[in-house]
């Protein structure tokens, strides 16, 4: 029974082992394609000038503007709410409420939506509805309820996974309700809330059919966030859906892949370092 035993823990080892190794081997594999397949278009020019011809000229310093510009004001609308709610459903509502069962109920099938819907409802709402037309206000904010359930749901899991001794030693000690939240729980819960932004971030980044229909797809430097905007996402499908130029669709590829590596850096860089301040 021990020699089974032991036999079947390997087998369970390899197994995971192997499912780890395929997740790295494919992500190396696709980075690597789009590399080769793109470096040779990446030049400074690229990088800083504003296309022109549909793309086929010029670089995509618009596009990268536009993409930076709709995530930021995504996060800086969903983030807050996403969060808050979060705390209200976990730390003041209870598990099992009706209200809090309807909320994670409407969250998870928000989540499940495909984003063209959600385009269509911010193209009807936002740009004709509300009149803010086609511009990065349009489509950070419908990219903000994209990615809205996604952000509460990862904060849930991670408030919900800090041992409730946290909570009732803080109590015990003369800590008020929000004192124990904001000294004791959100910073325990921070790794895991972090995650939920960045694959938001990731998201947001990625996402083509939603900007298309609400931000649109124009090739000039947005400077306010009336201004319409071409996000990197967009201006790869454009270039690749209708032949404009594939070795520029590369290129755009590479260096989308490279802003989400360097964003996903930069998010566990700083993360590791407020771990090390709490430790310490």
């Amino acid at each position: 029974m021990k020699a089974y035993g032991n036999l079947k823990e390997k087998f369970i080892y390899m197994f995971i082992w192997l499912g780890a190794a395929f997740v790295a081997f494919t992500l190396l594999t696709i980075i690597a394609y789009v590399f080769v397949k793109g470096i040779g278009t990446i030049s400074w020019e690229f990088i800083t000038a504003i296309p022109s011809r549909m793309g086929k000229e010029g670089g995509i310093s618009s596009a990268i503007v536009g993409t930076i510009y709709l995530t930021v004001v995504a996060l800086l609308i969903s983030t807050p709410l996403g969060i808050g709610s979060a705390v209200y459903l976990t730390e003041y509502q209870k598990r099992n409420s009706r209200f809090s069962r309807a909320v994670e109920m409407s969250a998870e099938a928000l989540s499940g939506i495909p984003s063209i819907i959600f385009g269509l409802f911010g193209f009807i709402f936002f740009v004709i509805f509300l009149g803010l037309g086609w511009s990065i206000l349009s489509g950070g904010l419908t990219l903000a309820i994209m990615i809205l359930p996604t952000i509460m749901r990862t904060t849930q899991e991670a408030l919900r996974a800090v041992p409730e001794e946290f909570r009732s030693n803080s109590l015990a000690l003369g800590a008020s309700k929000w004192q124990t939240i904001s000294k004791i729980v959100l910073p325990s819960s921070a790794p895991g809330i972090v995650t939920g932004v960045i694959l938001s971030i990731g998201r947001s980044v990625g996402e083509t059919a939603a900007i298309l229909l609400t931000a649109g797809s124009a090739l000039g430097m947005p400077l306010l966030p009336t201004d319409p905007a071409r996000s990197m996402s967009v201006h790869l499908y454009y270039l690749a859906a209708e032949g404009i130029s594939m070795e520029r669709a590369y290129g755009t590829a590479l260096l989308l892949i490279v802003m989400i590596l360097i964003i996903n850096y930069l998010a566990n860089l700083s993360l590791r370092r407020f771990t090390y301040r709490l430790k310490s």
